[in-house]
């Protein structure tokens, strides 16, 4: 008997820290787009940021497996962290194609990030391997060109990012409801952010 394919979406970031927004947007992905499940992948090395600035990888992803734990179809994959040098979406998509031959992905991306999917490392190939789920805001403006590959899922307006959270962590300003509270936790008990700035 053939096995049914899983359709799932693969959420990358940075997650410096991971917040509800990441949280939301991973499930109107999963509502709106048919995924089984969504995979949370931090990113090691990001071709786009600068190393020294990101947090140490460990707390980063230990951030994303607190703030998961307790929903019934979000994971977490590390398979960015075993690879050196920067962090393609190409050379993981195709790690994870071969790795998991019954899973057909998505990538799940910002909708700021469209415009210059043309530009992501070996994108004509990447673009026959997964699908793409652009997050629109109400309001957002797609660039019609660059989003002929891109499935779109309507976001709310939530005004809220990891800088932001950042900032608040190193001023002990309140970070409650805008990250769950196990990473509030862990953020605090571990003084992640305390010399942010």
């Amino acid at each position: 008997m053939r096995q049914q394919i899983k359709q799932v979406g693969i959420m990358g970031g940075t997650f410096d820290p991971i917040h509800c927004g990441h949280l939301l947007a991973a499930e109107q992905a999963r509502e709106q787009a048919g995924l089984d499940e969504v995979w949370f992948m931090p990113t090691h090395v990001p071709p786009h940021k600068k190393r020294e600035s990101l947090t140490l990888a460990h707390h980063r992803l230990q951030m994303v497996q607190l703030a998961v734990s307790d929903h019934e179809v979000f994971r977490v994959t590390d398979v960015e962290f075993a690879r050196e040098g920067p962090s393609y979406t190409y050379d993981t998509m195709v790690q994870l194609v071969r790795q998991f031959p019954d899973c057909r992905f998505s990538f799940i991306m910002g909708g700021d990030m469209v415009k210059i999917l043309p530009k992501w490392y070996q994108y004509q190939e990447l673009i026959h391997m997964v699908r793409f789920i652009g997050l629109a805001r109400p309001g957002t403006e797609l660039d019609l060109k660059s989003s002929e590959d891109v499935t779109f899922v309507e976001m709310p307006v939530w005004d809220i990012s990891s800088t932001m959270v950042r900032e608040k962590a190193a001023t002990r300003k309140s970070i409650r409801y805008l990250v769950p509270d196990a990473v509030e936790r862990y953020i605090k008990e571990n003084r992640i952010y305390e010399t942010f700035g």
